[in-house]
């Protein structure tokens, strides 16, 4: 075990608009790390994998890519993009690319969030927990779940974004989203915020009234995760989540549209930041590879 520990991995984080790739140990630690913009399928992953090769053969490969994406293994499409609003990504086989660039190196593949939160599992907010959710919200809105200590996947995998919240009282905004229009995605993203508003959410101070918007449609989301399977932690990651006093804000939507159901829950300490901050993905993709060189041994 202390080999596997020790031999040097890689990972990459694919997102929607940059990639990260790192270089380091199968624990999450990073040695070396490269950030650059996510472009064409294959631009993209010829960039990342050249430099992978630049450093030598890793002893596996841990992926959390944007989607939504095939990662049960067994399917035919295993690796390949789905119905992504991105362009020119739809159908692209991540699996492929790899197998062409890096031959037989082992490689785990999960999305961006899952990645994400098993980086925040075993190194930061969520450290003991076998029941928790990151919940990511930027250019979409995504979550990555974990239930008993294993990940959630299911026949895709959690589109939580795309959940059809209630409209917040007096909400005639239509949403952005291509697909459902105002999903969870469509009237709290980073777009939707921008759309609504008229300007992008970094632009926004602490005291404008689209916090109070954003915090009411997160918390109900939010409301459903505990209805359904009961974290112990919720972190809420991503850009828009920086702006000051968006957690404290959506822990008190969350408490008064829970109506005292979950008794003494204190939802100050449910709903947090991430610990391991913008790289909590790229932690939690060196992890995957560990658990690639795993199921190998």
């Amino acid at each position: 075990m202390s080999g596997l520990n020790t031999a040097p991995v890689a990972g990459i984080e694919l997102g929607g608009t940059k990639t990260v790739v790192a270089w380091g140990l199968p624990d999450g630690t990073i040695l070396e790390e490269f950030r650059f913009p996510t472009t064409r399928p294959q631009e993209t992953l010829d960039q990342a994998i050249e430099w992978i090769r630049q450093r030598g053969n890793p002893a596996a490969l841990g992926v959390g890519a944007f989607g939504p994406i095939r990662v049960n293994p067994s399917a035919p499409d295993f690796g390949s993009l789905l119905a992504t609003p991105k362009p020119g990504w739809q159908g692209f086989s991540l699996t492929g690319a790899f197998a062409k660039g890096l031959g037989e190196v082992p490689v785990t593949l999960d999305t961006d969030v899952n990645a994400a939160l098993w980086g925040e599992v075993a190194l930061g907010a969520a450290q003991g927990a076998t029941d928790a959710a990151y919940i990511t919200i930027g250019t979409g809105i995504g979550a990555g779940i974990l239930v008993g200590g294993r990940l959630v996947h299911g026949s895709l995998h959690p589109e939580f974004g795309h959940f059809k919240v209630g409209r917040a009282p007096g909400d005639s905004f239509e949403g952005v989203c291509s697909f459902h229009g105002d999903c969870l995605e469509g009237m709290a993203s980073g777009p939707a915020i921008a759309q609504r508003w008229g300007k992008p959410a970094a632009e926004l101070p602490a005291d404008h009234p689209a916090w109070e918007m954003e915090a009411w449609y997160l918390a109900h989301g939010i409301l459903a995760l505990l209805a359904i399977v009961s974290p112990s932690k919720v972190i809420v990651g991503g850009g828009v989540s920086q702006a000051e006093g968006l957690h404290g804000k959506i822990a008190a939507c969350l408490k008064e549209a829970a109506a005292g159901y979950f008794g003494d829950q204190d939802f100050a300490s449910l709903i947090v930041p991430p610990q391991c901050e913008q790289e909590a993905g790229i932690r939690g993709a060196l992890l995957l590879a560990g658990e690639a060189l795993r199921g190998r041994s």
